[in-house]
Formats: structure tokens, sequence, C-alpha cells
């Protein structure tokens, strides 16, 4: 099986980052999203051990008005 454990790091990290420059708390993401706070919040730490599924990320990117494929970019850059 392989471990993805980097790649959610990362990705956590991204949607973090641009919850961040919408000025978004977690809450407020989370309601926007649909999901709770502690879902969130593991997520952004990457720290969901059974993987994340697209359907929550595409929830997120839409709640975040952003392409769910700036989530997954091997070089991203901060805007």
């Amino acid at each position: 099986m392989v471990d993805f454990s980097a790649q959610y790091r990362l990705i956590g990290a991204r949607i973090a980052y641009f919850r961040k420059l919408k000025r978004y708390t977690q809450e407020e993401l989370a309601f926007r999203a649909s999901i709770s706070t502690s879902y969130l919040s593991r997520i952004e730490r990457g720290i969901y051990s059974k993987g994340v599924p697209i359907s929550t990320l595409m929830q997120i990117s839409k709640a975040l008005d952003i392409d769910i494929k700036l989530l997954f970019e091997e070089k991203f850059r901060e805007k």
C-alpha cells in the first residue's frame, strides 16, 4: 500500500493557505463546505488516515471559490 501522508499534508497546507487568504476561520470554512470543524482541522493538518474523498475536496474548493486543481499542483506558487 502506498503512503500518501506527505501529499495529504501538502493538500491540507494549501487549504489552510487559501482559507487564510479569504480570512475565513476554520469554523466558517467548515460551515461553507458542509463539514465539521474538527474534520477540516484534521484535513488541514494532513492527519486524516483514511484519506479525504474527492467530493470533500470539491466542497472545500467550492467554499473557497478556487479551482480544485490548485490543491494538487506540483509547483504551487503563492500569489
